[in-house]
This record gives C-alpha cells, sequence and structure tokens, in this order.
C-alpha cells in the first residue's frame, strides 16, 4: 500500500427490526460535531476492507451482531489518493453502542430523516440516486 493512499471503509448500519439506520456524532478534528458512519482507514496491505470494518466496529460500538455485509458504493478521489468503500451493514436489532473517544452520541434514524449536519462524504452518499435505489432495494426485502 503506498503511503501517499488513504484507503478506508465504513458501514451503514441497519436494523432489521425497525428499519432503522445508525449515526455516530463525530468528535474530531474538522468533523467534529457531524453525523457519520461506523468506520475508519485500513492499517496495512495485507488486511481486507471487511477486516478494517469489523476492526472499527469493535472499536467504536464494542460487540455488535451483523448477519450481513453488502457493498453500497465505492469512492475514488480524483486524485486516486483517498480510497472508501461504503457497506451497509445489517443487524438484528437496534442496540446501544458503546461508544469510544471518537464520538460523543448516537441515534437511530429512520430512512431519509437523517441527523444534521452530516458529514459531507455521508451526505453525498446518502444523495447519489443510485445509492438510494439501493437502500430502498434493501429496506423492501424486510
Amino acid at each position: 500500500m503506498a503511503s501517499n493512499i488513504i484507503i478506508c471503509s465504513g458501514g451503514l448500519i441497519l436494523a432489521k427490526d425497525t428499519k432503522r439506520f445508525l449515526f455516530l456524532q463525530r468528535t474530531q478534528k474538522k468533523t467534529a460535531g457531524t453525523w457519520g458512519l461506523v468506520g475508519g482507514k485500513k492499517e496495512s496491505f495485507d488486511v481486507t476492507l471487511i477486516d478494517t470494518l469489523k476492526r472499527e466496529i469493535s472499536e467504536e460500538l464494542g460487540p455488535t451482531d451483523i448477519d450481513k455485509i453488502v457493498p453500497l458504493e465505492y469512492f475514488i478521489s480524483n486524485d486516486s489518493n483517498f480510497q472508501y468503500s461504503t457497506y451497509i451493514l445489517i443487524t438484528p436489532k437496534e442496540f446501544i453502542p458503546q461508544l469510544n473517544q471518537e464520538h460523543s452520541g448516537y441515534s437511530w434514524c429512520n430512512y431519509e430523516c437523517w441527523p444534521k449536519p452530516l458529514h459531507r462524504g455521508v451526505r453525498n452518499s446518502l444523495g447519489n440516486k443510485i445509492n438510494k435505489i439501493k437502500i430502498n432495494t434493501i429496506l423492501e426485502l424486510f
């Protein structure tokens, strides 16, 4: 993995029992106060994006029961130095996350009733027409 390329993965958690999505309020740096997803940076070349995501879930939420991981979007910056894979993470039911220092709060939200202000990248992903179709299709399966 080249040192100047940042590769990350994140997950939009969906609870089957309520059809609501989990958002986390960020505490760090320039995105403090915005609402985002669980996720983070890939730390080494030999780690997969899914392994990165599982590590971040454990670190940011504590023990979490995820039934399915469904790819939602792959984003790459114009200069190719930032790559972000977003997944929908399906859990059987809503839970109370055990937040670490990266987040000051959480909110379970209905579809398109997102908390504000959303992190810019999350806002762009959730506003994307193709992503909306994908999310609606998954919601219809329940």
